[in-house]
């Protein structure tokens, strides 16, 4: 609306406003609506257009390099730490050491990852990686003594899961993640876990069971869908497996063969066919 039109303008009948408001164009989402939707590419646009308008914006770079993370471009997020640490921008956050060696995790340099977590402050999530990082160096002693330092926080019992289920004890990464489930109904991926581990039971038919919560609520999710067919291949055979997958294609419109995974199952569903391509 131009605020400058005469008052006899602004003054218009109803009728004549119902148009305007109707020509008004989308509200543009801002960062918030961004992040509580998910939508990390929307927020990296934003972010960035601001960045080029106040490029030492501390609070935007950090949010930037948070965005960066969750969108899975761990290397342009740990670039940010970095510059951060280096103090371009003013006295550098030792906070940011913890979110580099989640960077760097992710990366697979494990290392880096660990100098920088010992680098941060002493927090949950520093134990958390160092945790992680003592997986995978198979560090026994290291592994058991971030054990003990994990609490009853949600984080840290899912980061427990993790480590149970990557080790293969499914039994025990099962019993966390049904005690979250009652305790946090609403965190739906849980069922997702819940029935990964059954589905590595060899319980097909619980899994599918506990899967189709899920999926009822996320018909789109790739993994789930791909879990469901695994499970079909288990209890009836390739053709049925594929069929199931091929939901996939309704939701990713046509590209649903380029996620690695869903092409080496397919291979696996169709007795090896097309394995060398």
């Amino acid at each position: 609306m131009i605020y400058s039109r005469s008052r006899s303008q602004a003054s218009s009948s109803k009728r004549d406003d119902a148009p305007l408001k109707e020509k008004q164009g989308p509200k543009i989402p801002d960062l918030e609506t961004c992040i509580q939707t998910r939508d990390y590419v929307g927020a990296v646009a934003l972010l960035e257009f601001k960045r080029q308008a106040s490029p030492k914006d501390v609070t935007n770079l950090e949010w930037l390099a948070y965005c960066y993370f969750h969108y899975g471009e761990h290397r342009k997020a740990v670039d940010i730490y970095l510059d951060l640490l280096k103090g371009r921008y003013g006295e550098p956050n030792p906070i940011h050491h913890t979110y580099a060696a989640c960077c760097f995790f992710y990366l697979a340099e494990y290392k880096v990852a660990e100098e920088h977590a010992l680098k941060g402050p002493s927090s949950k999530l520093q134990t958390r990686i160092l945790f992680h990082v003592a997986h995978k160096f198979n560090d026994e002693s290291k592994l058991m003594m971030y054990h003990q330092q994990l609490t009853d926080s949600t984080e840290d019992q899912l980061s427990l899961a993790a480590i149970h289920y990557l080790r293969s004890h499914f039994q025990e990464a099962t019993d966390i993640y049904k005690r979250l489930l009652l305790e946090t109904r609403e965190y739906l991926a849980l069922n997702v876990y819940v029935a990964l581990c059954y589905c590595k039971l060899d319980y097909y038919d619980v899994s599918l069971e506990i899967l189709a919560v899920y999926l009822q609520a996320h018909p789109e999710s790739a993994l789930a869908i791909n879990l469901k067919a695994c499970n079909h291949f288990r209890l009836y055979n390739g053709k049925a497996a594929e069929a199931e997958i091929k939901a996939l294609e309704e939701h990713c419109k046509g590209n649903w063969t380029e996620n690695d995974l869903v092409r080496h199952n397919l291979v696996v569903f169709r007795n090896g066919e097309n394995a060398l391509q």
